[in-house]
């Protein structure tokens, strides 16, 4: 067999899901934990920015009809997911489900495609995180200087507040994942309190009003301007498109398995419970949001706060921007655990330097994996406004969504005899279906930003046929 595409057998994985002693990750996660991941990774700068954009820009009221076929999009891929988490326990998300499944070539495609969707997408909140502090301290008559609060690119010299919040979510995860996991759920349930008493408000000042909710969901499919996206049932595909950067996080889930305490039961509970929380806060907030403003009013930076402004609860701008920080706080914990824990398994297959997969003795946890990412990611955010890797992280996750997919597909004709905790249901219809709706978002993205991917993409090359298949496992 080309050693390109030989694939590591899911026997070894399994064996190397059962290791313990001090070398190894600690199972300390429960399905709430894993939930609360989830949701933590999911809740973030989507729900809070993106939503009230593409609304301006693409939906108008029917954003909700957006966010359901992106939902469908994203379930489909949960369901494949899932079967692969609770059937291959191993850190590693889609990287390892590619290496067990497509060889592995692929596997370091998709390892490095991932990096993308967790590192740079840690960036990018970490610099929402910064201007919402900045919003919500000068609430307070608190004024950072603004060359301490921005980028070089934007007339500034450093963005301080936010390396500041990576570094610190760095220390938390290399102190531990059972108290990482711990501060996720509570702030996760600080978080989804402030995104349901925004609903609350908002439901309450629309049933007061209902002449304001009839004319600003009226019409609710805008007509399209004559051009592809803008309104119609084109634009809520657009829209589709643009607000998927908001479903992204929950596969960082299955990126904890080896941390699982039961992860056959609990990894397809995590995945999909989160999946669903987070539909359903997506669809009340849409729904409420463009009830309360009209959709052409909201391509700000805070549409959440506006609309919550347009109530009357003068105390509610506060508490959104208080929740948004404990929102973006979340996804940042969750996305830099999920690269860490990839990079440790890529180390262990020889792919990564060994130092990078060094487990600290005390804390049982990838520490130097994870300064090193958590100072890369904190100098990027500092110094570069990460104003297109929105699409950049889009498009490596749904590569990502499509490799897992086919991982599906493929091992049930390769390896029908395995034990599947979980089985994804119709198959090959729901991975056929979830590579189709992936391929169709993909394909609504820029030509820069594929560009970029490719570029992207040539670099991780370089470094696999410079380093990795000469230090592979498999090749020895």
């Amino acid at each position: 067999m080309n050693p390109l595409f030989q694939t590591k057998p899911v026997d070894r994985l399994l064996a190397e899901a059962s290791e313990g002693g001090e070398h190894a990750l600690k199972r300390v996660l429960g399905p709430l934990n894993l939930i609360a991941l989830g949701v933590g990774a999911v809740i973030g700068a989507g729900i809070f920015v993106i939503t009230g954009a593409a609304a301006a820009q693409f939906a108008g009221p029917a954003i909700a009809l957006s966010f359901v076929l992106a939902g469908i999009g994203s379930a489909l891929a949960g369901l494949c997911y899932a079967e692969l988490a609770s059937m291959i326990p191993v850190s590693g998300s889609a990287y390892t489900y590619a290496y067990a499944s497509l060889g592995e070539l692929i596997a370091w495609i998709i390892g490095w495609d991932l990096v993308l969707e967790y590192a740079f997408s840690a960036a990018t909140v970490a610099s929402g995180w910064s201007a919402n502090l900045v919003s919500l301290l000068a609430d307070f008559g608190v004024h950072l200087p603004a060359a301490f609060t921005d980028t070089p690119m934007n007339h500034a010299i450093f963005n301080v507040p936010a390396f500041l919040i990576v570094c610190v979510v760095t220390a938390i995860l290399v102190v531990g994942v059972r108290e990482s996991a711990n501060v996720n759920v509570i702030v996760v349930f600080i978080k989804v309190g402030t995104v349901m008493t925004f609903v609350v408000v908002a439901t309450a000042f629309l049933v007061r009003n209902p002449g304001i909710a009839q004319a600003n969901w009226t019409p609710f499919i805008p007509p399209n301007t004559g051009h592809f996206g803008e309104y119609g049932w084109s634009g809520i595909a657009r829209g589709a498109a643009t607000i998927f950067f908001a479903y992204i996080g929950f596969d960082a889930v299955s990126t904890a398995a080896q941390e699982a305490r039961n992860p056959q039961r609990d990894m397809p509970i995590g995945l999909l419970g989160s999946l669903a929380i987070c539909t359903l806060l997506y669809l009340l907030v849409a729904a409420t949001l463009t009830g309360v403003v009209h959709y052409s009013r909201l391509n700000v930076a805070a549409p959440v706060a506006v609309a919550i402004d347009a109530t009357g609860v003068k105390w509610g701008s506060l508490l959104i921007k208080a929740g948004t920080l404990a929102g973006l706080s979340t996804v940042m914990l969750t996305t830099l655990l999920g690269q860490s824990r990839i990079f440790f398994v890529m180390s262990k297959d020889g792919l990564l330097p060994p130092w990078v997969g060094v487990i600290h003795p005390r804390f049982r946890t990838p520490w130097i994996s994870s300064i090193v990412v958590g100072l890369f990611i904190a100098t990027f955010a500092g110094l570069l406004p990460i104003t297109i890797l929105g699409d950049l992280v889009s498009i490596g996750t749904l590569f990502a969504f499509i490799i897992v997919c086919a991982g599906v597909w493929i091992l049930r004709h390769k390896r029908p005899d395995l034990e599947r905790p979980f089985r994804t249901p119709a198959v090959p219809f729901v991975p056929l279906a979830g590579i189709a709706v992936s391929l169709l978002l993909m394909a609504s993205l820029s030509f820069d930003t594929w560009l970029r991917l490719i570029i992207w993409l040539i670099i991780g090359q370089a470094i696999y046929f410079g380093y990795s298949r000469y230090h592979s496992s498999s090749a020895s």
